[in-house]
């Protein structure tokens, strides 16, 4: 990617040989250094302000260029620079002056327009900025590539991808043989989200350069969050097959397979990723989390205090301990671990649940129904927990005194599938026949599927002739 400040010149250096230019800038750092003045002329001056933009040495670009306005005001070139010196800086208005009386010095000077246009995208108005880098082109058909160069460089660095595309693909007509330009093209589709015309761009890349890892691993990317998990696996494999040292690629790949459910096949991508960035606890807790599944606790219970020991104020590890212990029937150890994690992150509402379970499996009924609920608050379509509130509120035989709580719940969350089914099941159980299938119509026309989830808390014997019908309509019974 080029800076946005480059020279947009076939050689940096057209005015100035190598060694005159290396004397030049041996000359101003011996000035600097001497706290002394020197005069350079205007072809020197370029050459170093050049130089210094090349090296990314801002500070002395802009100490070259604030001297060469001083030593020669009326050289269009120099404050050209300056404008582009005081655009690196991130100071778009001062150069936009500076840009806006070039302009009326030399109207057909394309470099002018180019640089307006990258002081008008940094300040948001990317529809002038547009007109701007149009104008640059309609100016100079001879240095169009180059043009065109700058303009994408701008717009690929401060992440205007829906605009750069146009220029891009101008820039792919013109300079076929370049490949790397279909890569800039593919990535500026996939920050778009424009997913179909990336992996096209990526895999025509890919048949020009399949050994680039990179094209692989952004493949992958797209792969992933297309759902095609197949896919995304295979391309990081190339991607690692190319470059082992792409951790990236490892991690990613651990989380695909995990996903996937594939826990075994995840652990030895964690392992080798973890011998390449041994401090990185996210992929160590998803290791222990392989571990978990799979059953293996003891080396579960290991990587999760490993965790904990890198990130203690993370709450995954502690939840993960904390599951483990309520796996192995201790609820008492279970509810130290939850709660500390529920302290350190009290909106994920997968601890609150897991802390209510434990709650339950030590018969505190209450402390569970408030866990469940604090869950809900934080998401409401989280069906699991309707039906377990729904299990407890009926085997308890609490539902009178839970009836008003969900009404008044319901009044607030809306159609929510899983408080749909609660009050269908409660108002069945009381014998409203009416208030129940309103409720169930509700639940169903929202999210029949879940409705097999629900089913316990659905005796047969209480359905009447209309609940029956309702749901030999939705193929349910």
């Amino acid at each position: 990617m080029l800076n946005i400040l480059e020279l947009m010149e076939d050689s940096m250096y057209n005015f100035l040989y190598e060694d005159d230019l290396d004397n030049a800038i041996r000359k101003f750092e011996r000035m600097k250094k001497d706290n002394e003045n020197y005069f350079f002329d205007v072809f020197e001056f370029e050459g170093i302000i050049d130089y210094y933009i090349e090296s990314n040495n801002s500070s002395r670009a802009f100490e070259a260029a604030l001297l060469a306005s001083e030593q020669h005001p009326n050289s269009v070139s120099l404050q050209i620079r300056k404008a582009r010196v005081l655009l690196d800086k991130g100071r778009a208005v001062e150069a936009l002056r500076i840009l806006k009386t070039l302009e009326n010095i030399e109207p057909g000077n394309h470099e002018i327009y180019v640089a307006k246009g990258t002081a008008m995208a940094m300040l948001g108005d990317i529809q002038g900025a547009k007109k701007m880098f149009d104008f640059a082109l309609s100016l100079d058909s001879d240095d169009t590539v180059i043009i065109l160069y700058s303009i994408t460089s701008v717009l690929q660095n401060l992440n205007y991808y829906e605009y750069l595309i146009p220029y891009m693909k101008r820039l792919v007509e013109l300079e076929s043989d370049d490949d790397d330009h279909l890569y800039d093209l593919a990535y500026a589709y996939e920050k778009i989200e424009d997913y179909d015309n990336s992996i096209s761009l990526y895999l025509k890349y890919l048949e020009l350069e399949p050994f680039s890892d990179s094209a692989w691993y952004n493949l992958a990317i797209i792969y992933n969050r297309r759902e095609e998990y197949d896919k995304a696996i295979e391309a990081y494999d190339y991607a690692l097959a190319i470059n082992s040292q792409n951790t990236f690629a490892l991690f990613n790949k651990g989380n695909i397979l995990c996903l996937q459910d594939k826990y075994e096949e995840a652990i030895p991508v964690y392992l080798e990723y973890l011998e390449n960035e041994p401090d990185n606890y996210e992929a160590m807790n998803n290791l222990a989390e392989c571990y978990t599944r799979t059953g293996n606790l003891v080396l579960a219970r290991k990587y999760l205090n490993d965790t904990i020991e890198l990130a203690p104020d993370s709450p995954y590890p502690w939840y993960g301990l904390g599951v483990i212990s309520l796996s192995s029937g201790n609820p008492d150890e279970s509810i130290i671990y939850l709660r500390k994690a529920v302290r350190l992150d009290d909106e994920d509402p997968e601890i609150w649940y897991m802390l209510g379970k434990a709650h339950y499996a030590r018969k505190e009924i209450k402390d569970t129904i408030r866990c469940y609920c604090e869950a809900l608050k934080l998401e409401a379509y989280f069906t699991l927990i309707w039906i377990e509130l729904g299990k407890i509120i009926l085997n308890d035989g609490l539902v009178p005194r839970a009836l008003p709580f969900f009404e008044k719940a319901y009044k607030k969350l809306g159609d929510v599938p899983g408080i749909n089914y609660l009050l269908a099941s409660f108002y069945l159980h009381i014998g409203h026949a009416e208030n129940a299938f309103r409720h169930l119509s509700l639940a169903l026309d929202a999210d029949d599927e879940i409705f097999e989830y629900f089913y316990e808390i659905f005796p047969e014997r209480l359905f009447t002739r209309k609940i029956k019908k309702l749901l030999q309509e939705y193929n349910l019974r």
